[in-house]
């Protein structure tokens, strides 16, 4: 190899000592760690905290109306379900904060610091004040410093909410969790932990608050819900207006239908499927920072992908060296390699290194040399000669050719390397007289292994790969061909129209990738990305499934809801799996919600509308209430599988076959009431177990219905689904034949019920396979069992 220093040239000019470890030691018991302690909030506190809010205020309302009217047994049940509730609603997510804390552990920043006067790359937790750093281009700021030497462009909108860069040169202070844009510095530390000015290192385990889709969704449904159960209410009281019925008896039962159809579970079910699906991702080595970033997967209809770094290896090889006038191939790369800092670490200079060692090249002597500037994209260096003052020029073609002559031929030679996907380099010698380009340098960066095998994973899971590059049309166009992405490569003017008329674009800057992904938001598209850079943390959170590879920086770590830990871009398929089992899971939950409140609800109305009393007794449907919220805690652990095409909440659909189901259901319960009250002539307690009974039958098969579009039997629950399942059916039937909390009934009524139910359930089943037929959603899954 080339001679390269052991620490680059700001770290060899520092003449400073630094600590000593005994003294950072020393330092760290009187300061502590560099963190940020978290704030754990105590399961107490949690549990009363979910007691306390609109819902937990309706159920409060509800237990003190029943306890002043005397009705303690029902006051009893609704406390139960109030405490039920908060308790597992904290016990959900402290296991979700469990899954995701893994990230703090995985994700951390590290710092370069001199220690007994060696560099070394440390976590930065362990930085102590007057440690010496040196921070360059794309690190987050680890704690606050003072800048020493070196001149650096910062972005502080994790301080100050502006974007734009600052610049920072010696005697200014760097603050914590600010990005480093451009250069680099060495600085002295000056604050830590909660004393630093932002008051944390680095914040890259994010867990995602805002509600997402899902979410909104579930809420709305919920809403319509409400709107229901108004009406039934108003259909209520004018019944028993007209019956006479007294009003206490009335409001109760009231309140008790509202509280039927609040989502009490929903937060729970929500976070337990998601909390899931984060942990089997951390085992597959990807860490999720941001839950709603899984269910988002589901629904992703296209995936932007970088490139460099992403597609390609990000490591390329000197290729065909292009020599023009007297000049040799060998010259060429002579004259490229004098040009670098021998102690750079990044891809081209590694690359030119690397072709020098084999040819057996030394760089030449030079007197100056300016590193490479990504603002002019060129590198510079003077040469040391006496006869002829000579400047060296490597970079960009395009940047080179604007301020030197080219050779008649350079186009032509331009054009060939660039046809074949490579990166090419010109450089060019500046005399007192004259400049001049000499060379072109082919760089070859070769796909990875994975490419085009997770590029056809992803898209089999119906997602569009879009590609996006800094690099030219021609070299987009190869690369994009060759994973099976599309030749269709625009700009980012075309992007701005027609977006989805091509399979990617180029001359792509870091700011055009942001306004590409907002683009096809507004077309109302479900949009992921994946990204490495500093500059692609915009756009990767602004991204619905924003996606940081492994070799990424801290900062778009931090940006993503997604991080990838292997270099596999075929993990990201696991991720869109996930966000199918979660789909599935809520789709379930939301078919029976609105199926189960519904029946509930009609059930309850037109018995009290028909025969004059409600059918089911006021502390049954509390009991009613708990045993479903239990099934539903449940869904979020079901087994479930993804489709090979995004999912998309179709309410229409998601209603009518909710509809379909309460319909029947609610028809078969007034044929059955009907029966008992005309034929049977059984007595009204009798008439409340029964329905009670026939309420959570019905319930628990619509569950297994719910689960799959197929026959509910081909596809089997998990084991706590199935357990819980057979355990509110087993509760259910003790109560009724021993006759605890309600009448008492015999085993012919019983086995009457369950016939009754499995028979409406076998119908239901034909019927719901049928509608899916019908709808043309049947036929899009494929289970992976």
């Amino acid at each position: 190899m080339l001679p390269k220093s052991k620490v680059d040239h700001l770290e060899a000019g520092y003449t400073g000592p630094g600590l000593t470890e005994q003294a950072a030691q020393h330092y760290q018991t009187k300061y502590g760690a560099n963190v940020i302690p978290e704030t754990r909030r105590r399961p107490l506190v949690g549990i009363l905290s979910r007691m306390w809010g609109p819902t937990p205020w309706l159920l409060e309302a509800a237990m003190l109306f029943e306890f002043l009217l005397g009705k303690r047994t029902q006051a009893f049940f609704v406390f139960a379900l109030l405490l039920f509730s908060a308790i597992d609603g904290e016990i959900q997510e402290q296991r979700a904060q469990k899954a995701v804390g893994t990230l703090h552990r995985q994700l951390t920043v590290t710092a370069r610091v001199l220690r007994d006067q060696q560099w070394q790359s440390r976590a930065a937790t362990g930085l102590v004040p007057n440690d010496i750093v040196h921070v360059r281009a794309g690190d987050i700021v680890p704690a606050d410093l003072a800048i020493i030497s070196g001149t650096v462009e910062m972005n502080e909108a994790a301080l100050t909410g502006e974007s734009k860069t600052i610049l920072k040169e010696p005697g200014n202070t760097l603050y914590s969790a600010a990005t480093v844009i451009r250069g680099e510095a060495l600085g002295r530390v000056t604050q830590i932990g909660v004393k630093s000015t932002y008051g944390k290192t680095a914040e890259l385990a994010r867990t995602e608050t805002a509600p997402g889709r899902l979410q909104k969704l579930l809420f709305n449904i919920v809403r319509y819900l409400a709107y229901v159960d108004i009406i039934l209410a108003i259909i209520l009281v004018i019944a028993a207006v007209f019956r006479g019925t007294p009003w206490q008896e009335l409001l109760p039962f009231l309140v008790i239908l509202f509280i039927a159809t609040i989502p009490i579970s929903m937060p729970s079910s929500f976070t337990v499927a998601n909390s899931l699906e984060a942990k089997k991702l951390t085992q597959e080595k990807v860490l999720v920072t941001g839950l709603t970033g899984i269910q988002e997967a589901a629904n992703m209809d296209i995936l932007l992908i970088d490139k460099t770094g992403t597609l390609t290896a990000d490591q390329p090889k000197v290729g065909r060296i292009t020599a023009f006038g007297p000049f040799t191939p060998r010259q060429i790369l002579q004259f490229a390699v004098t040009t670098i800092d021998d102690t750079a670490a990044d891809t081209v200079s590694v690359a030119l290194q690397q072709a020098a060692v084999a040819a057996k090249l030394t760089p030449l002597k030079r007197t100056a040399f300016t590193a490479f500037d990504p603002a002019t994209k060129t590198a510079q260096a003077m040469l040391a000669q006496a006869t002829l003052a000579q400047r060296l020029i490597l970079g960009s073609p395009d940047i080179v050719a604007a301020n030197a002559t080219v050779p008649a031929n350079f186009r032509q030679e331009l054009t060939v390397l660039t046809q074949q996907g490579a990166r090419v380099l010109a450089i060019a010698r500046q005399t007192a007289t004259r400049s001049e380009i000499i060379g072109l340098i082919e760089l070859v960066d070769q796909l990875r292994p994975d490419a085009l095998a997770a590029v056809n994973a992803i898209q089999s899971r119906g997602v569009r790969v879009m590609l996006l590059t800094g690099d030219t049309p021609l070299t987009a166009t190869v690369i994009a061909t060759q994973v099976g992405i599309g030749a269709r490569i625009g700009t980012l003017a075309d992007a701005a129209v027609t977006p989805l008329a091509f399979n990617g674009f180029a001359d792509v800057y870091p700011q055009d990738k942001l306004k590409i992904v907002k683009k096809l938001q507004s077309l109302g598209l479900v949009v992921g990305m994946t990204g490495d850079g500093i500059n692609d943390a915009p756009a990767l959170q602004r991204a619905d499934v924003g996606i940081a590879v492994a070799n990424a920086t801290d900062i778009a770590k931090s940006a993503a809801k997604v991080v990838l830990t292997r270099a596999n871009l075929a993990d990201i398929v696991k991720v869109i799996d996930s966000g199918h089992r979660v789909y599935r899971r809520m789709m379930t939950w939301t078919i029976t919600k609105l199926s189960r409140t519904a029946q509930l609800a009609a059930l309850l109305t037109l018995g009290f509308v028909f025969a004059g009393f409600f059918p089911v007794a006021l502390n049954l449907i509390v009991f009613i209430v708990i045993m479903n919220d239990c099934v539903t805690l449940t869904l979020g652990t079901d087994r479930a599988w993804p489709t090979r095409l995004p999912e998309h909440w179709r309410l229409g659909h998601l209603a009518q076959i909710a509809g379909i189901f309460a319909g029947v259901w609610v028809a078969v319960g007034l044929i059955m009431l009907w029966f008992y009250l005309a034929v049977a002539q059984l007595s009204g307690a009798k008439i409340s177990t029964l329905m009670f009974l026939y309420l959570i039958y019905s319930a628990m098969t619509t569950i297994m219905l719910t689960r799959t579009r197929d026959h509910f039997w081909e596809y089997a629950p998990s084991k706590l689904v199935g357990w819980v399942v057979f355990l509110n059916i087993g509760l259910a039937t003790v109560l009724a034949l021993a006759g605890l909390v309600t009448a008492q009934v015999s085993w012919v009524n019983v086995l009457v019920v369950m016939g009754i139910v499995v028979s409406a359930t076998l119908v239901l089943d034909q019927v719901k396979i049928s509608y899916y037929r019908q709808t043309g959603i049947l036929g899009t899954e494929q289970k992976d069992v």
